[in-house]
């Protein structure tokens, strides 16, 4: 019994005096440690950005042209940075805004290694915001498109434009927010939002994630309209997709329609309508002789479902219409003066706009 305890006493004072030892090492010679490493989860950023960057920047163009005179007016000669465009193919198809294009002509990309080209129109659709243009060059850089509908907010993601005219720029945030709409901004806004920097001349510019995929278009016509520094929007890849694959098919976007103007019911409404729920959309104007007319519609009719599925705000009827082909019959549920009805409308062409 003696000889265990022995041996016991003997270990606990090794214990104590290596402890010991050991802490005046580290105190006085913190140098000899090893240098440690941070773990890392899955979701663990990395230290830089600079492989998304150089995956994706090349492809991020200038977009130069010059405005078209009013009828009667001389026509300027000089050219002037418009915004951003992105190459997306080596086919030469490149995607800009609409609103940068707009009443300008002599278009012209201009890559980041210099080069050169002319830049025709091969389509636009001003209700998404967005313009098609080709270039015919040779070696064109190729971007790799990602999927918008799997970000979530906090994902990293990089602006690249050209803001300011100061040259190619490239600005850091994280996704703030998807699916906004209700800005006022264009008639089909599913708009991702981020905090990275977007400015005047970052319109058209490539929004990328982190792995270095294209995810967005970025557009600055909301900064420009109100004080929102901190707040920027982009059009979904997903979306500019669409657009462009309907531009090159058809040489515009096709969307289904019915001809009413629409906004989603207010609690006041409601009550002035003597409904018992402020549920739906209500319609403020049905053009005449439209695909709504004909079905009997009128305004201050109340939409609750399309095809049976509730709607709760306009843009969710806008969209389930416009992705309707000309022709297809939809039936509209609802209520008018407090009394529920259902119709049938043949949905047409949605009217093309300047």
């Amino acid at each position: 019994m003696s000889n265990f305890r022995q041996t016991l006493n003997f270990l606990l004072q090794s214990a104590v005096v290596g402890l010991a030892a050991a802490f005046v090492i580290v105190f006085l010679y913190p140098d000899l440690l090893p240098a440690g490493h941070p773990m890392r989860g899955s979701d663990a950023q990395p230290d830089s950005y600079a492989g998304a960057v150089a995956a994706t920047a090349p492809a991020v163009a200038n977009l130069v042209g010059r405005p078209t005179a009013p009828a009667g007016f001389a026509e300027s000669q000089a050219t002037s940075s418009l915004g951003s465009a992105v190459v997306m193919n080596s086919a030469g198809y490149v995607i800009t805004n609409h609103h940068v294009i707009a009443g300008m002509q002599d278009l012209q990309v201009v890559l980041v290694d210099g080069r050169m080209a002319p830049a025709n129109l091969v389509g636009t659709d001003p209700d998404t915001d967005i313009a098609l243009l080709k270039v015919e060059l040779d070696g064109l850089p190729e971007i790799r498109v990602g999927r918008s509908d799997q970000l979530r907010v906090g994902d990293v993601v990089l602006a690249i434009g050209n803001p300011f005219s100061i040259g190619q720029t490239v600005t850091q945030g994280i996704i703030s927010g998807t699916g906004r709409g209700q800005l006022g901004l264009s008639q089909f806004e599913n708009f991702i939002q981020t905090d990275a920097a977007i400015n005047v001349g970052n319109s058209g510019g490539a929004l990328v994630s982190a792995r270095g995929e294209l995810v967005g278009i970025n557009t600055a016509f909301f900064s420009r309209r109100l004080d929102s520094e901190g707040i920027g929007f982009a059009i979904p890849i997903n979306l500019v997709r669409g657009v462009m694959e309907d531009l090159l098919e058809h040489g515009r976007v096709i969307r289904g329609w019915l001809g009413v103007g629409t906004q989603t019911l207010t609690p006041d409404q409601a009550r002035a309508l003597g409904l018992r729920d402020a549920y739906g959309i209500i319609l403020t104007t049905v053009q005449p002789d439209s695909p709504a007319d004909r079905a009997g519609l009128r305004a201050n009719d109340v939409i609750t479902h399309v095809n049976d599925e509730p709607v709760v705000v306009w843009q969710d009827a806008l969209r389930s219409i416009a992705a309707m082909k000309p022709g297809t019959k939809v039936i509209l549920g609802g209520s008018r003066l407090g009394r529920p009805f259902r119709v049938e409308a043949e949905v047409t062409e949605r009217p093309s706009r300047p």
